[in-house]
């Protein structure tokens, strides 16, 4: 990435090794609740993003928007407390099962993916 600004990463070198980031050396990171399978939000991790996360038992997310790591419920009190975590089976995508307390969506609603529905044409 030119112009990083991000420090090196802590994490494994094992999982680094099987992670398969975009360009910008980001993966797509999908928040579930642990309990009911509801599917919250997505947010975007880089290698050292992924390692706060396993090691402090908070998501942490980098905001491609203001180039830099933000921990979920920091500012809003709206905290996903992390229960599992599991890469897919490329390793290009990463689901996060979490126990969210509050809003998950930076809108105010439950998740982020019950506002706009869309039509089903068969």
């Amino acid at each position: 990435m030119t112009g990083n600004t991000r420090p090196l990463s802590n994490l494994d070198p094992a999982i680094a090794a099987r992670l398969k980031r975009s360009v910008d050396g980001l993966i797509p990171a999908i928040a579930q609740q642990y309990d009911t399978g509801e599917v919250l939000m997505l947010g975007w991790m880089d290698d050292e993003a992924l390692h706060r996360t396993l090691t402090t038992g908070r998501c942490t997310y980098w905001s491609r928007s203001r180039q830099e790591y933000w921990v979920k419920g920091d500012t809003s009190g709206h905290l996903q407390h992390v229960k599992s975590v599991a890469l897919d089976c490329d390793a290009d995508t990463i689901l996060v099962k979490v126990d969210q307390v509050g809003p998950a969506c930076h809108t105010g609603t439950r998740t982020c993916f019950d506002a706009d529905l869309l039509p089903l044409n068969r």
